[in-house]
């Protein structure tokens, strides 16, 4: 199954029936969000216009995201505003490894947004439903997460292989990989900052000393995969 493939089937699932809108990761991913608007409420900035969701109020739902949790390991390390959403990066604070990335749209996603032909957007989740909603990001997250991914299991994926965090694919490997797919694709640009989390890494990049973009790298065989959906980058605040 190709990238395309998998990460539309991926926001199928997330789709159905607009049942599940998220789920919560902890020990044992121990519950899923029900559709129903008092649950929803406790997780998501209060109803305004698209694009008027600030940092602030991002890092409020995101403080009560991570008590949900349950999980007294877990902790926030960064949030990252870009131009169509917000980036809460989560991590464990005895391992200091990534443990899972979640995002807060400003308005709901297109297929342009996420590269194009996925059936996502206004008319299969609503603004209703994304605009300032905590979600899991797509992609890696979701998918090559081998630890806290609510889709692990579910892909088939051969680099399901445990929770030891142990990867055949080397941080420098993976800045190679980084930083060839970067020479190819955005001439000019470099790797900046990666974090490695169970499966994969992610990755900052920047050109001329600024934050352009973010990429994840396969722990297992260096696929490299493009954030497309963020936009442009704004600001940053680590709280870790």
């Amino acid at each position: 199954m190709n990238k395309i493939s998998t990460l539309a089937l991926l926001l199928a699932v997330i789709g159905i029936g607009s049942v599940i809108v998220v789920s919560a990761y902890s020990y044992s991913t121990y519950s899923s969000w029900q559709n129903q608007q008092g649950m929803m409420e406790r997780w998501r900035v209060q109803a305004q216009p698209p694009n008027s969701i600030t940092l602030e109020q991002v890092r409020t739902i995101a403080q009560q995201y991570l008590a949900s949790t349950r999980n007294p390991n877990l902790g926030i390390k960064e949030i990252m505003e870009f131009q169509n959403n917000f980036y809460v990066m989560y991590y464990e604070k005895d391992t200091g490894v990534g443990a899972f990335e979640m995002l807060v749209w400003k308005q709901a996603p297109s297929p342009e947004m996420m590269g194009g032909g996925m059936g996502i957007g206004g008319g299969m989740m609503g603004y209703g439903m994304m605009t300032g909603t905590i979600v899991p990001e797509p992609g890696p997250n979701m998918i090559w997460n081998t630890k806290y991914s609510m889709m692990q299991g579910m892909m088939g994926s051969r680099w399901q292989t445990g929770t030891s965090g142990q990867m055949q694919v080397s941080e420098q490997e993976a800045r190679s990989a980084a930083e060839t797919y970067l020479s190819q694709n955005f001439p000019g640009t470099h790797v900046e900052g990666i974090t490695r989390f169970y499966g994969y890494y992610t990755i900052d990049f920047q050109k001329d000393g600024k934050i352009v973009g973010m990429l994840s790298v396969n722990g297992y065989s260096q696929q490299v995969w493009y954030h497309s959906w963020h936009g442009a980058f704004i600001q940053e605040v680590e709280l870790a």
